[in-house]
């Protein structure tokens, strides 16, 4: 069933609900107001009958001229009966007799003064006393019945065309409500079938829902935008930084497998760039897994450590593997939430960035303030203009490479991950990274963690 169709049963169904509402509570009135008319009728004809009946000298008996046929007469009819409840007079007959009141009414109505209403066998009847025996009004209890059911039916013969008028007028507010909708539908399926992101809803000029879905469902189109063309750049990027190193291996191993006899300083050469470029695309793929573990959803578990003895022990082992530049390292005590192989990570992307730039220092220092472990990795290279500042942090975004100084990979001068790497690493731990100048003059990265509390 279409949400069309269903939005015009519920109005239907809402009007039909109010009709039958609005039916009984017309039902309860009416059947109040005739019961009450039919008591008003019987009550003011026997007050007649009685006013005339006392201006009498006296009462006798006499048979009634053209008596009324009960069977098909809803008219109102009149008895009188002597104080022994004995037949006198009746203006209507029941199967060739006057109808009798019930035994409960003759009981009863010597007690009260002002006349007792009865319902018996199918008729109401009004009794009262008067000076010379009883007068007993009755009518058919049809009469009212009759009335309430005239009322029911025109109840009913005017609600089906109110119900078909519904339906008609919520059928066609829903098909203009929904069309909006519809519009939204058909362009996302364009959308979908065509890749064309670019692609935008017009905006409505009115504020109702329909223009806040339109606003978000371009932005979501924004968003996926941004996201298919950062993945196409993602692909393009890797593609290009991959097409280097495989070049360099598979022309080695070629000249090694199905080259001529090459001397040994040659084949050395050749196998240590395979080496190299191997290790290269080691790198590159496991900083491509990270990032797309990263988009994943994936979130790294802390605890509590001390970041100034991570800092201190990877800048050993990177002084070790680097004899030939100066490395000035201040470090103090900071307990922070970390994962610990992570920051070692963050750590030597720093490094790595500042061997690549350093003309023979790199500073490494971990200060504390205000509630913020900041740590700060420069060199005293030609730095990071200020434009390339926020970049740099994009995947496979490299700066000039005619910066780098020295320490430079193989083939080029990284593939322009590992800061992607870093800043994730530092919003998993809560903390920010930004870039600046060092106390030397180069560039210095800045990394900010939030310190632990103490208990």
């Amino acid at each position: 069933m279409s949400l069309r169709l269903r939005l015009a049963l519920f109005g239907v169904a809402v009007v039909a609900l109010t009709l039958l509402i609005f039916g009984a509570l017309l039902y309860t009135l009416v059947s109040r107001s005739v019961n009450s008319n039919q008591d008003d009728a019987l009550r003011s004809r026997a007050h007649e009958a009685v006013a005339a009946l006392n201006a009498s000298p006296e009462l006798t008996a006499r048979a009634p001229i053209a008596p009324a046929d009960l069977l098909s007469s809803g008219d109102v009819f009149v008895e009188v009966f002597d104080p022994g409840w004995n037949f006198v007079y009746s203006t209507a007959q029941l199967n060739g007799a006057p109808p009798m009141p019930s035994a409960r009414l003759r009981v009863a109505t010597p007690q009260v003064s002002k006349g007792i209403f009865d319902t018996n066998g199918g008729f109401r009847y009004f009794a009262v006393q008067f000076a010379h025996g009883y007068v007993v009004t009755g009518q058919s209890t049809k009469v009212p019945q009759s009335n309430l059911s005239g009322i029911v039916g025109f109840l009913v013969i005017s609600g089906i065309p109110t119900l078909l008028a519904a339906l008609a007028a919520s059928w066609l507010v829903a098909g203009r409500a929904l069309r909006p909708l519809k519009s939204v539908a058909v362009t996302a399926d364009d959308i979908g079938r065509t890749r064309d992101f670019a692609r935008r809803l017009p905006t409505p000029r009115s504020r109702d829902e329909v223009a806040v879905l339109s606003a978000s469902f371009n932005r979501m189109l924004s968003q996926l935008q941004d996201a298919f063309e950062s993945q196409r750049r993602f692909v393009a990027d890797a593609s290009h930084e991959l097409r280097t190193p495989l070049a360099t291996i598979l022309g080695n191993a070629g000249l090694l497998a199905h080259g001529p006899a090459i001397a040994e300083p040659v084949r050395r050469a050749a196998a240590a760039d395979i080496a190299a470029e191997s290790e290269r695309m080691g790198r590159l793929v496991d900083r491509m897994l990270t990032l797309a573990r990263a988009d994943a959803g994936l979130r790294l578990d802390l605890a509590p450590l001390d970041l100034g003895s991570v800092v201190a022990d990877v800048t050993r082992q990177a002084a070790a593997v680097h004899p030939a530049t100066r490395f000035e390292v201040s470090t103090i005590d900071a307990a922070v939430a970390g994962d610990e192989d992570a920051l070692r990570e963050l750590l030597w992307i720093l490094l790595d960035n500042a061997l690549r730039y350093a003309h023979s220092t790199i500073t490494v220092a971990l200060a504390v303030d205000s509630g913020w472990a900041r740590l700060m990795v420069g060199d005293d290279g030609p730095g990071i203009a200020v434009a390339d500042q926020e970049r740099v942090f994009e995947r496979f975004y490299k700066a000039d490479a005619a910066r780098a100084i020295s320490g430079a990979e193989p083939g080029g001068h990284g593939a322009g991950l590992g800061l992607s790497i870093a800043r994730w690493i530092t919003e998993q731990h809560g903390g920010r990274i930004i870039i600046d100048t060092s106390s030397r003059g180069g560039a210095g990265i800045y990394v900010d963690l939030p310190l632990l509390r103490r208990s």
